[in-house]
């Protein structure tokens, strides 16, 4: 958020967050926290001790590192302070909130009493003053600011699940790897699924397919399954995921400086062919999407290029550079390609990781994870996976329209 701190009103505010409590002694935070918050969700302790803030940080960081909101109820109006909030936010990949009580000071010292300190409570106020327009430069990525005991009692909170939490929807779903341009053969594959063509394509009740990214590039009608999947997703038909096509292609729609390389040219061109309105659709339709998905009740995760399990249902640059790119180091291979370390070998999770991105020969099953990019641009197949019953349903690619970098890798090989 740019500009100054928005005024307050009902607030959506994330499931999965860390939230500063910010203001002086007196300004009433616990009282605010008891009204509007669960009280296991606060941490707040006296004021004592050499770091009197090292405990709640603490206390905050087990709460998120088990997906938990989390609540720190201390002064924290010097920018010091609240760089370590930001700091445990990013580390736990969620975002840093802030609602700040900045009451007016005669009511700070009445609440302070005869027996208060008010040198203390002077210097707070001072110091949150000089400090708060700096709040979002410092990295919160909302902040609210109340001013008056009117404003208190006008405040609401309304919990909103991040995006990728989508845990209500239970299934079941066909989840499709790595389409790059292949109309013909999704076609064909949905056909096989049980998919009706009409006006509309039509699941079979019940149904609902999920497409892995890489919708674009390679093959021979990009635009074409743009325009399928996107009548899919706004009939309510099919969830999608971007792959890292789609985010370059999303560049090169913003008018970013990029290499047109593996199709992506002939996606533009066809892009420019369909014209302005249909470019724009598929820019705000990439935009839209999450990084990844929870689904089933957590049961089920689904990113284009997977994704461990302490990032399941976070919303960073972290997460979603690892669901769109893997788990990469910058390196690149004897072949110009990126060097993709093989994450799921270590991986432990209990929900089950449907990715794509690293074509194999076959789908690979590995430590509850599977991989259902097999290649269909480069003359392999297209590959689903039927969710709960767990079988993959598969159409050869009617010719090789790419050639790879390097090999398809077996499904029991990876790199690592």
């Amino acid at each position: 958020m740019s500009g100054s701190p928005e005024q307050p009103r009902k607030v959506r505010l994330p499931a999965l967050a860390l939230v500063a409590l910010i203001g002086a002694r007196g300004a009433g935070k616990t009282t605010f926290a008891a009204e509007h918050l669960r009280p296991e969700e606060v941490v707040s302790a006296a004021q004592h001790g050499e770091d009197p803030l090292a405990p709640l940080l603490q206390a905050a960081g087990t709460r998120l590192s088990r997906g938990e909101l989390a609540v720190v109820d201390a002064p924290l109006v010097r920018p010091h302070d609240r760089r370590r909030v930001v700091e445990l936010a990013r580390q736990h990949d969620v975002s840093a909130v802030a609602v700040v009580l900045d009451l007016p000071r005669p009511l700070l010292t009445q609440r302070l009493g005869p027996e208060g300190d008010r040198a203390a409570l002077a210097a707070e106020v001072t110091e949150l003053h000089r400090t708060l327009h700096g709040l979002e430069k410092e990295g919160f990525r909302r902040v609210w600011v109340l001013r008056s005991l009117q404003e208190v009692r006008q405040f609401s909170l309304q919990r909103v699940p991040l995006a990728p939490d989508r845990r209500d929807l239970e299934g079941p779903f066909d989840i499709i790897g790595d389409v790059h341009g292949c109309l013909p053969e999704l076609l064909t594959l949905l056909d096989q699924l049980g998919y009706t063509r009409g006006q509309a394509m039509t699941p079979p009740p019940g149904r609902r397919a999920v497409f892995l990214g890489d919708l674009v590039d390679r093959g021979p009608d990009s635009a074409g399954v743009l325009r399928l999947v996107m009548d899919m997703v706004n009939s309510g038909a099919a969830l999608c995921l971007p792959g890292n096509h789609e985010e370059k292609l999303l560049r090169a729609l913003n008018g970013k400086a990029v290499r047109a390389l593996h199709g992506l040219d002939v996606t533009l061109q066809q892009l420019h062919a369909a014209g302005e309105a249909f470019r724009s659709e598929v820019r705000a339709f990439v935009q839209s999407m999450p990084s990844h998905l929870l689904l089933d009740g957590g049961r089920l995760v689904v990113a284009h290029a997977g994704l461990p399990e302490h990032y399941h249902g976070r919303v960073s640059g972290r997460v979603r550079s690892f669901a769109l790119y893997g788990d990469t180091d910058g390196r690149v291979d004897e072949t110009g390609l990126p060097v993709r370390r093989d994450w799921a070998r270590t991986y432990r999770g209990e929900a089950l990781v449907v990715y794509g991105h690293t074509p194999v020969t076959a789908p690979r099953w590995l430590n509850g994870t599977v991989n259902i990019d097999t290649g269909c641009a480069f003359g392999g197949q297209l590959t689903a996976l039927r969710y709960p019953e767990l079988d993959t349903v598969s159409v050869p690619a009617s010719e090789q329209y790419a050639v790879p970098g390097r090999p398809l890798l077996e499904a029991g090989i990876h790199p690592g």
